[in-house]
């Protein structure tokens, strides 16, 4: 790759760019030549091959059979039809799959790869699609790399290549020339490649391939294609099939040799086993299931909250604990820079207007009681617009220059446009605004020499710059890593003087008592350094330590950073639920209280708050130990990193674990967790793609509503689970008594298929969008280890509801024969209407009943006149639908001779009406009985 040997200028010459990056213009006209910066989808799957599969689950072999048996037993009319069900169910699973695969890729689209380009010389958020070769990207730690491209400039870069290479080591970049003869391309020092990630530090770099060009694109088709696992769910209905068809199978058998047994023909036995088979399929369940996850994952990105994976949506129903950052997820981001300690007074920046001042010793006892108006004065006017003197000098030096964040439109209306970076950087850069610093200006006339940027275990950023002919370096981070560091401080003349203890003690009871406001403290500190070669040369052995060293302390930044308005009420919605919040942040401990305390993570008492280092003593047994006790705990000044640990202590003590995180270093934590939760706003690629959820909002209050979706989804599969198989008991009941009672057969295998794949297909489908059911998140979370088909469904599907359907369609059965002349042991012509108007009141019926069923099904426990007969309109449609259909079965010609059917009279209908709301009073009395118990 030649640009690899270039020096810098030559390579940006070399794609026709300049050091100020493309033009918009030029930009949009190499966008058409180059095309989109995206990798092309592999070859699609066949059309055929997608669709076969669900022609071969194990609910349709057993259909298969059963339409070849009935082909050979010289029943052609009834293979048809089943043959017919396959394939109609195949096509609608097909659907509903394909359906649900692009709501999944629309949901993608939510949150599109974006990166920072400079554009005219300003930086600027473009689309990674939109980048073209000669673009000049600027990257940051956890930044996905959009495209192949030559490092221009760097600090500390380290780039994990693992996408190209396998190997996870991070690997160092810089912008020096390399010798290209016999070196593979992805282990060239100044190339970064598209797929690989920055682990940490930052670069300035160019692109020269984009797409299918790059490295990436050349070996994508490896990583394409791959067949992705079942979830718990998916693998709990294959299960469920399992069950339902050895059943099937068995009671057909079993029935089959007792129909022998009793003397019955070969034939008229054969015609029994088909329809026990077949009355015990469920044949919606798969499409149903597919469905509902679909619109379960829909909804939620509807509330902020992006699924990438199904086990997500199961899981959440069972969370019991969510480890939570701070800073932009139960606070709005939005730092402001309220309060300054510096030269031994208090600033307090209120409004854009200016900075009140009071006055105030290191030997003082803080500020307390109303201000005194008369000793407030403004620092904005004249004497401090272009130069500043002092004390406040140094601090603002270090507030502008020790800063990666840039002003973009300083002074619009809407701050959130107005700034590149990181949010706190930026509060930083307002409020040196405010005090009248030309930022430009000084950012122009000192330099920066070199950079050890912001980590994670440090919690400090350090910046080297030429200052009036002397090298200084400029510190900012966690109070308790920048003290530490320092040896003198800073007058408010700007003169130096000894860090005693009594100083150091009082600076640290400042800073406490900013925390306990619930301010965010910063401390800012400077040192004079030698020659930029001894600074090239430390930092190129390592030696960030000896950089920062013998610091003098300039002054503490407190930054406000309030509280979302609704996390109040999803903290309180998830205690209600059971669920444990727990805060981890890598803030100060008392800011850490101050804030949780204001949202209502914790209560009245003090919590446990336990720091980095008294975590970094505890083993897990220890830790597990500790959080077992549930009592409010806060984690303060942790490291990413200590997320894991907390996670699986956690998780030994059987807790379900979702953990929220934005940096590259929360990765592992999110994979860790039961349900990783990334940030989409201010998450870094490398967290998103570790992640089950996006938030789209960064919201912690996305998170509690996810959890209502999750636990919805769930009740809703388990609802239309109990509605299909309660429909079974009475398909099946009607063949044990054609065998046990020598009575002519209440229903046909045709109209069991008319009720499965026709009445009650809609139904099933609205019970899947239902909304959440009232108390939802008043119950606690729902165990990992429970069924979907566990014995309490089974037993109020089968041994409930669908026993009650079963005796009010042989009750209608028997009333209409009898009311008809007929007597027991009395042989009928299967042709005869009179058969047929028998047959044709057991399918009604079972059709009436499932309408009651449907509403009996639409909660668990709370009555359904509360939430409302009409209050899901799907339920209402698919009710339309199911009587629609049933009338035309009943009264339509050629659909009655298909399904052996003929019309009832207005007093069949009558029977059929009276008794069947039977069904949803004993349904409302069990719920009401159970409610009773509970206590709710």
């Amino acid at each position: 790759m030649r640009e690899a040997w270039l020096e810098v200028p030559e390579v940006i010459r070399e794609l026709g760019s300049r050091p100020q990056g493309l033009t918009w213009d030029e930009a949009a006209r190499r966008l058409t030549l180059s095309g989109p910066n995206v990798i092309s989808e592999g070859r699609r799957i066949p059309f055929y091959r997608r669709f076969l599969p669900h022609l071969t689950n194990l609910f349709a072999i057993l259909l298969w059979v059963a339409g070849v048996l009935s082909l050979i037993g010289g029943m052609p009319q009834l293979s048809y039809a089943i043959f017919a069900v396959i394939i109609i169910n195949g096509l609608f699973s097909f659907v509903q799959e394909y359906k649900a695969e692009r709501a999944s890729q629309a949901l993608k689209n939510l949150l599109p790869k974006i990166t920072t380009v400079l554009r005219d010389g300003s930086p600027a958020k473009v689309k990674a699609e939109e980048l073209v070769p000669g673009d000049i990207i600027l990257l940051e730690t956890g930044d996905a790399v959009p495209a192949d491209a030559r490092v221009l400039e760097s600090n500390s870069l380290l780039v994990n290549n693992s996408a190209l290479t396998g190997e996870s080591e991070p690997v160092s970049r810089n912008a020096n020339p390399v010798d290209v003869e016999g070196v593979p391309v992805v282990d060239m020092q100044n190339l970064i490649f598209m797929g690989t990630t920055v682990v940490n530090g930052n670069c300035k770099a160019i692109v020269v391939r984009t797409g299918q060009n790059t490295e990436f694109g050349k070996v994508s088709r490896l990583t394409q294609e791959v067949k992705e696992d079942l979830s718990p769910l998916q693998k709990q209905i294959i299960g469920v099939t399992k069950v339902i068809a050895v059943l099937a199978v068995s009671m057909g058998i079993v029935f089959f040799l007792l129909g022998l047994a009793i003397g019955r023909t070969f034939f008229e036995n054969f015609m029994f086993a088909i329809g026990i088979i077949v009355a015990n399929i469920p044949e919606g369940l798969l499409p149903t299931v597919t469905l509902a996850l679909a619109m379960g994952m829909q909804r939620m990105a509807k509330r902020n909250a992006l699924v990438k994976k199904l086990t997500a949506v199961e899981t959440l129903g069972s969370t019991t604990v969510i480890l939570t950052d701070k800073t932009g997820t139960l606070t709005q981001n939005r730092m402001t820079v309220t309060r300054i300690f510096v030269g031994g007074e208090f600033l307090d920046v209120e409004d854009a207007e200016g900075v009140d001042m009071v006055l105030q010793d290191l030997g003082g006892k803080g500020r307390s009681g109303p201000k005194n108006p008369e000793g407030r004065r403004s620092l904005v006017g004249s004497q401090f617009s272009t130069e500043f003197s002092g004390a406040i000098r140094f601090l603002i030096e270090g507030m502008v220059l020790a800063n990666n964040a840039r002003l973009v439109n300083a002074g619009g209306p809407n701050r959130d446009e107005a700034f590149v970076g990181d949010p706190t950087e930026a509060a930083l850069l307002f409020a040196a605004k405010k005090l009248g610093a030309d930022i430009d200006r000084l950012n122009r006339r000192y330099p920066r020499l070199y950079e050890i940027p912001f980590d994670s275990r440090r919690k400090r950023m350090t910046t080297v710059h030429r200052i009036g002919g002397e090298v200084w370096a400029l510190t900012k981070g966690a109070p308790s890593e920048v003290i530490p560091r320092c040896t003198t401080y800073r007058r408010k003349g700007g003169e130096e003087a000894p860090l005693d203890a009594q100083t150091r003690n009082r600076i640290l009871e400042i800073n406490d008592s900013m925390a306990e406001s619930g301010l965010r403290v910063l401390a800012f500190a400077r040192r004079r350094l030698d020659s930029p070669p001894f600074v090239q040369r430390l930092a190129d052995a390592g030696g960030h330590d000896d950089i920062e060293k013998d610091m003098s302390f300039v002054g503490l930044v407190g930054m406000f950073d309030p509280p979302r308005p609704e996390v109040k009420e999803a903290i309180r919605i998830a205690h209600n639920a059971g669920i444990r919040v727990i805060m981890v942040t890598g803030d100060y401990g008392l800011t850490a209280e101050s804030i949780a305390r204001r949202v209502g993570i914790v209560g009245k008492g003090r919590p446990r708050i336990i720091a980095g280092a008294e975590l970094a003593r505890m083993d897990e047994r220890a830790l597990a130990e500790e959080l077992a006790k549930k009592q409010d705990v806060i984690f303060a000044r942790v490291s990413p990193e200590d997320k894991m640990k907390i996670t699986r202590a956690l998780q030994e003590n059987g807790e379900v674990v979702a953990v929220t995180g934005d940096g590259v270093n929360d990765a592992p934590a999110l994979k860790r967790a039961d349900i990783g939760v990334a940030m989409g706003l201010a998450g870094t690629d490398v967290a998103k793609e570790a992640a089950d959820i996006v938030l789209t909002d960064d919201n912690f209050a996305s998170i509690v509503n996810a959890v209502e979706e999750g636990r919805t989804v769930y009740q809703n599969i388990r609802k239309f689970v109990t509605y299909i198989l309660a429909s079974n008991i009475p398909e099946i009941v009607p063949y044990i008594v054609y065998v046990l009672f020598r009575v002519p057969l209440p229903l046909t295998v045709m109209q069991i298929l008319a009720v499965d794949l026709g009445t009650d297909l809609l139904p099933a489908l609205a019970l899947g969008m239902e909304p959440s059911e009232p108390g939802i998140m008043d119950r606690p979370p729902r165990s990992r280890k429970a069924r979907l088909l566990d014995l309490p469904l089974l037993l109020r599907a089968y041994g409930f509801l669908g026993m009650l359907e079963a005796a009010m369609g042989m009750a209608a059965y028997f009333w209409f024969l009898h009311r008809n002349g007929w007597v027991m042991g009395q042989a009928l012509d299967v042709n005869s209407l009179l058969y047929r108007k028998a047959t044709s009141i057991v399918f009604a019926g079972i059709v009436v009943t499932q309408v009651f069923n449907v509403f009996a099904a639409r909660t668990d426990v709370v009555s359904v006149f509360r939430v409302g007969l009409f209050s899901n309109r799907w339920v209402l449609l698919g009710l339309v639908w199911e009587l629609g259909l049933t009338l035309l079965i009943l009264h339509v010609p050629f659909l009655q001779r298909v399904f052996g059917t003929a019309p009832l009279s207005l007093a069949e209908w009558g029977f059929l009406w009276a008794v069947a709301p039977v069904l949803l009073a004993a349904e409302e009395m069990r719920k009401f009985l159970v409610r009773r118990k509970s206590g709710r």
